[in-house]
């Protein structure tokens, strides 16, 4: 767990004891109001911190969840959606007060219709269990973030990960809900058909919206077929603008490249430390192809001829399916071997994403103030779909370390947006970018956005104090 290291600004709500009394006659064992268990329930893996909330409800049905919000909404506290509690931008945190719903338990699949290639799963599923429940159909679902995180949370926060380059996000990727209202309501968006212009896009609405407007307590996914060959290599590079060059060339020409990571020399120090690994400490793409064996054998061919035109050395095969499991595996752990390879500090990660070919104007130049800076850092990107992540290490116990990181970060956003593109591409607003969004929305925009908020949620009950304040 990467502590707290940062309070945010508070403005908290009473609970009244008469609604902790209700909700454990109502709920029992499926309450808490031990200090652990609100500890648990109020923190994410990010750098920011806020007291705990004053209970937590482990709901394990849709009636469970409506029940609590119903409570909550005759006091007019807030509730905060808690799934695995992976993000980094504080969207646990009770900013406001109030109580956690713990959706782990809802963690069962529904239905699987494999004729349509779509699931239909409790908000508690995390992506592995999601895919291990699946693959006996032949099928999968493919959107990855480097924890695993619970599929409620992945929508919440528009989550993609290292394949968004081939099979997209969270947004292409959910087709339908069941949403629990800020009344304790239950409505439906959406349907299994692959397309609909039947009214009001609600689906679209609700993903992302980061437990603002509503409770997910059933998502319906798309699947895909696994593919019939795999296929993946790692290239390194005598720069970083050589291995970005490579990418940009590589998606330009059109190759459906599955997956490209870019991991920079930091990141390969701590993550062959971390993982037992022995890569080649220079920049380094990481790739993945998926289809046909023809069809995998002429990408990858593709890619390894433009590679060598930007200094790439020769392609390493993972040719086993054990072999890939580790390489992802340790590129999923990057986070978590940085944060270790530094005694007691804290990350703050950024979240960046441009279009591809603004992609070496805003990376290169991010990764020479990071530099300057002095500051440890490491950084990982999606860089395929033009999504980076640098990681800045501080020192809890050093205020400047703090301050350059914050500083690091707003120039990084402010270029991002300059070129284009967003301050966040996977891991939603939260708390942590809230500063960001009229700069990249617009004042008009995000007051819409208050407008919604306040016709579906007119007590602000929903996750308060996320994305922008009322």
């Amino acid at each position: 767990m990467n502590a707290p290291t940062h309070t945010v600004h508070l403005q908290p709500r009473p609970v009244p004891q008469a609604l902790l009394d209700a909700l454990a006659a109502r709920f029992g064992a499926q309450y808490s109001t031990t200090q652990a268990v609100r500890e648990q329930h109020g923190r994410d893996e990010g750098s920011l911190q806020a007291p705990p909330p004053s209970a937590v409800v482990f709901a394990e049905s849709t009636q469970d969840v409506q029940d609590a919000v119903r409570l909550a909404a005759q006091h007019a506290v807030p509730v905060i959606p808690y799934g695995a509690g992976s993000s980094l931008e504080g969207h646990l945190l009770a900013v406001q007060g109030g109580i956690s719903i713990d959706m782990s338990r809802m963690n069962r699949v529904l239905s699987i219709d494999a004729d349509d290639l779509t699931v239909t799963v409790q908000p508690g599923i995390t992506r592995k269990q999601l895919n291990e429940a699946v693959k006996h159909t032949g099928l999968f679902f493919p959107i990855d973030p480097g924890a695993d995180a619970s599929i409620g949370g992945m929508t919440a926060t528009r989550a993609s990960g290292t394949n968004a380059v081939r099979y997209g996000t969270m947004r292409e990727n959910v087709l339908a809900l069941e949403v629990v209202t800020a009344s304790g309501d239950v409505i439906r968006t959406g349907t299994r058909a692959k397309k609909s212009s039947a009214g009001y896009d609600l689906t679209r609405l609700m993903v992302g919206s980061e437990g603002t407007l509503g409770l997910f307590t059933e998502i319906t996914v798309r699947l895909y077929p696994l593919p019939e060959a795999v296929s993946a290599a790692i290239c390194s590079f005598p720069t970083i603008e050589a291995a970005v060059r490579t990418v940009i060339q590589t998606i330009q020409l059109g190759v459906p490249i599955a997956r490209v990571e870019l991991i920079d020399v930091n990141s390969v120090r701590v993550v062959n430390a971390y993982s037992k690994l022995a890569l080649r400490e220079e920049p380094m793409l990481l790739m993945e192809f998926h289809g046909s064996p023809a069809g995998v054998k002429e990408q990858a061919e593709t890619v390894q001829s433009i590679a060598q035109e930007f200094g790439g050395n020769a392609f390493e095969w993972a040719t086993t399916p054990e072999e890939r499991t580790r390489l992802w595996t340790a590129r999923h752990n990057a986070y978590f071997a940085a944060v270790q390879s530094r005694p007691g500090c804290r990350a703050i990660s950024t979240d960046t994403c441009v279009p591809i070919s603004r992609l070496a104007d805003c990376l290169l130049d991010s990764v020479a103030e990071a530099d300057a800076s002095g500051l440890p850092y490491f950084l990982v990107g999606h860089v395929g779909d033009g999504n980076f992540h640098f990681g800045y290490l501080l020192d809890p116990n050093i205020p400047q370390e703090r301050e350059t990181a914050e500083r690091l970060n707003h120039q990084l956003v402010a270029r991002a947006l300059r070129l284009g593109g967003t301050c966040t591409g996977e891991h939603g607003v939260g708390v942590h970018k809230m500063g960001f969004l009229v700069d990249e929305a617009g004042e008009g925009a995000v007051e819409m956005m208050r407008a919604i908020k306040r016709a579906l949620d007119p007590q602000n009950i929903l996750n308060p104090g996320k994305i922008f304040t009322l």
